[in-house]
């Protein structure tokens, strides 16, 4: 990284800042422990408030940002970030290609500007019980045709989650610049391929797994024996680390399409920002590029439970026993994430997409009629932007 703005040379002068991150102890358990150690060595208190998964996704950035020092967001926002000016643009680290991993630093910038650094890399993956599952989904298609059974199967389906996997389908397949047209955000071809697979996944499941975020698969996963392999979900390190759960789980690479080796899992992971209102504006950016940083990210973050999105980090740490299973079964899906789209319109047409999703599990619904609705609401999207 680039490097650090300020350090406190008298420690008695003590600045005292506030951050907001996500109710998960990936989210908040390798932060407050780096702040801590930050707070001894450098002078600078920073106290840590956590809003929930769903409130991480959804939560304005420019409301939590007249509140707080720092924000922990979500890279979709960032075109939202860039009009309301409420977060500082943020040095470039010089170091680009020992940095990033997957895009997640690129997916925080906007209109040239760096809005965040990535501190904690995902996208979604396929992960197994190394114990119950030897033979992980090859393709999809094999879902379809019946080749793969023999293996209990979870998938988490929350509307989010399943039209994130939808995006990771189809990106799967080669078209990953989306929208697809201007009057159509997914193709017929592969929108229609994704929904089929995606009902044969809930069907594959229990019902209740269309209420079910990636949490609550891997708990199903770690904790009973009910489940052995999930396909796509977001991962989550600390159930790779041995003695986390009763048992321990490996993440390993997503199936590809028989047409296609891609393997564009929707790249998920967060970032912190700096407000544009916060009193001590030097001494956030610095703690922001120090927990950045490779040491920190490769030390006390991952000792703390955080999964690091610094590409050093997971390619020094990708034999240690303790992340092995996910620093080094991930990777490759990882380094070859795909981003969704970060216009200011892209968060509302998700919620819109979010809220007629369950009725296509849960009624049965038609693939093609479907696909027309999702294309519809992007659609009423583009022309309300179009009008504003």
């Amino acid at each position: 990284m680039v490097r650090w703005i300020s350090a406190r040379d008298n420690l008695d002068d003590m600045a005292e800042l506030r951050g907001m991150t996500w109710d998960h102890l990936r989210g908040y358990r390798g932060l407050e422990a780096a702040s801590a150690e930050y707070a001894r060595t450098h002078g600078v208190e920073i106290a840590w408030d956590r809003r929930s998964l769903q409130a991480f996704a959804d939560a304005p950035i420019a409301s939590l940002a007249r509140a707080y020092d720092f924000v922990v967001l979500d890279h979709p926002h960032v075109g939202l970030i860039a009009e309301s000016h409420c977060l500082l643009p943020l040095p470039m680290p010089d170091d680009l290609a020992k940095v990033s991993l997957g895009g997640s630093l690129e997916s925080y910038v906007w209109r040239d500007k760096l809005w965040a650094y990535p501190i904690d890399g995902a996208c979604q993956v396929a992960v197994m019980r190394p114990d119950l599952c030897s033979r992980p989904l090859s393709d999809w298609e094999s879902l379809l045709d019946g080749s793969f059974s023999g293996i209990s199967v979870i998938t988490p389906l929350l509307p989010i989650d399943a039209f994130d996997m939808m995006m990771t389908l189809v990106a799967g397949r080669g078209e990953v610049n989306l929208p697809y047209a201007a009057d159509t955000f997914v193709s017929n071809d592969n929108g229609v391929l994704a929904l089929r697979i995606l009902k044969a996944l809930y069907k594959l499941g229990p019902g209740e797994a269309v209420t079910w975020n990636p949490v609550d698969a891997l708990e199903a996963m770690a904790t009973t024996n009910e489940f052995a392999y999930s396909p796509c979900l977001f991962g989550y390190i600390n159930y790779a680390r041995p003695g986390f759960r009763d048992h321990r789980l490996d993440y390993v690479d997503l199936p590809t399409f028989r047409s296609s080796a891609l393997k564009h899992g929707i790249l998920g992971g967060a970032g912190i920002g700096v407000s544009a209102f916060g009193r001590h504006q030097e001494d956030a950016i610095a703690f922001a590029q120090w927990v950045a940083s490779e040491p920190v990210q490769s030390g006390i973050y991952i000792e703390n439970e955080g999964q690091p999105a610094h590409r050093q980090t997971w390619l020094n740490k990708a034999n240690d026993p303790l992340y092995r299973g996910f620093l080094k079964g991930a990777f490759d899906t990882m380094d070859s994430a795909w981003t969704r789209p970060r216009d200011p319109w892209f968060l509302g047409f998700v919620d819109d997409v979010c809220e007629i999703f369950p009725a296509f599990f849960l009624q049965d619904r038609d693939e093609d009629t479907f696909l027309a609705e999702i294309n519809a609401v992007y659609r009423s999207h583009i022309q309300r932007t179009a009008a504003e």
